[in-house]
């Protein structure tokens, strides 16, 4: 791909992906004031950690695109910390915590995230530093 091709990005932050992640974060942040305070140490630090997580993996990712490897380990990581913040999600459901159709509609915004995280992965070289 030339580089008059490439769509620009100055940060991470640029990126949609990391918008919705970020966004997802801090509505998961605000339901879980509201969860029971014996959860503080379990769920509510559980799924405030792993979807910030993502967000974090991702400015890391962002940093490591000179290298393929440790670019793509990183959204791998992000990855791995979408899809844990799903099943607290309907952990959190399950204890009702949260509503359900909240807890979807933040399903749904991870989905989405996972999507775009897989396509940066299958078309990494697009996004590696020259």
């Amino acid at each position: 791909m030339e580089q008059k091709d490439k769509k620009y990005f100055r940060t991470h932050e640029d990126l949609a992906i990391y918008k919705l992640a970020f966004s997802a974060a801090m509505e998961i942040f605000e339901h879980s004031k509201n969860f029971p305070v014996e959860e503080r140490y379990s769920l509510t630090d559980q799924i405030r950690r792993c979807s910030r997580s993502v967000c974090a993996n991702m400015a890391e990712a962002w940093r490591k695109r000179r290298y393929k490897a440790a670019f793509v380990a990183k959204l791998s990581d992000c990855e791995a910390e979408a899809a844990e913040a799903q099943v607290w999600l309907k952990f959190a459901v399950k204890c009702q915590y949260i509503k359900v159709e909240k807890a979807r509609e933040l399903y749904g915004i991870y989905n989405q995230v996972l999507s775009g995280l897989v396509k940066m992965i299958t078309h990494c070289d697009d996004w590696l530093l020259d």
